[in-house]
């Protein structure tokens, strides 16, 4: 027995998708120059480096946050990239991911400020953050392939819908974990609103910012196998060209190459997280 009502919200969807394609044009190519021109330039700037130059600067970083073995590891990693023939595309990727994360940051982060600060906006957004932790990733390409087209931007647009909700869900929770009474502290000193959020609550809820970044980057990472299939490439290209030829040996190189990044950025991510925590325990 069939249910006597049907809602059409597909329909309804791609109505307004439409409606949007076709009033919004211009906005759209804008952003779509405005990624493209932001993602280009650091896709050239990662592939200019010379490979030893890259990998030393890496390791001086990792070194500097997170110490000695997570610099070893990162030079082995990097290292090991290069051995498989993937220098080139696991730039792109990180190119793709860098420009996806700090999109992400650039809006998840006054987002997440604002549900700490709202809670009528807070209960809200929070639906909104179900829906797109929860709808398949590959769903997101549709709208983005509508947009912005066939390349690396809808990609990276694609990318951004998918790894932006743990950035907005755990500034917000950072912030509302910020102690009362230190907050009351700076209300009684005379804080402003603007001074208490930049002196206190940010650099207390940071460790939880950070943690937010880092999952923003690994589902990013995660994103790149499906941002290929509407023309994004790098690593993700190489593993769906696997996919299509059935060639294990392809797909098991490309996966090891998204490994290494992720492996990499995730210790050095985990770096900065411990090392603000203990400059909170300090205090």
């Amino acid at each position: 027995m069939g249910f006597p009502v049907k809602i059409p919200i597909g329909k309804w969807i791609d109505l307004m998708v439409i409606w949007l394609t076709d009033n919004f044009t211009a906005a759209f190519d804008l952003i779509s120059k405005v990624v493209g021109f932001i993602l280009l330039k650091i896709d050239f700037f990662f592939n200019w480096i010379p490979w030893p130059i890259f990998i030393c600067a890496i390791v001086v970083i990792a070194w500097l946050i997170s110490g000695r073995k997570v610099a070893i590891f990162s030079a082995i990693s990097l290292f090991l990239l290069g051995c498989l023939g993937l220098w080139a595309e696991g730039m792109s990727t990180l190119a793709l991911v860098t420009t996806a994360v700090f999109i992400s940051v650039i809006f998840g982060l006054p987002a997440g400020i604002f549900a700490a600060k709202n809670e009528r906006f807070n209960a809200f957004l929070r639906p909104l953050l179900d829906g797109m932790q929860t709808i398949p990733s590959f769903v997101y390409l549709i709208p983005a392939i509508m947009f912005f087209g066939i390349g690396n931007v809808p990609g990276t647009m694609a990318t951004v819908i998918f790894s932006l909700p743990p950035m907005v869900r755990l500034t917000t929770l950072g912030i509302q974990q910020v102690d009362a009474e230190v907050v009351e502290a700076g209300h009684a000193f005379g804080s402003t609103p603007w001074q208490l959020l930049v002196k206190i609550q940010l650099p207390l809820a940071l460790p939880s910012i950070m943690a937010g970044v880092n999952q923003t980057v690994m589902m990013a990472l995660s994103m790149v196998v499906v941002a290929a299939m509407i023309g994004a490439g790098g690593l993700g290209y190489k593993i769906l060209y696997s996919i299509q030829r059935v060639d294990l040996a392809v797909g098991i190189e490309a996966g090891l190459g998204i490994l290494f990044i992720a492996m990499v950025l995730d210790r050095i991510l985990q770096g900065i997280t411990k090392r603000e925590q203990k400059a909170i325990l300090r205090q």
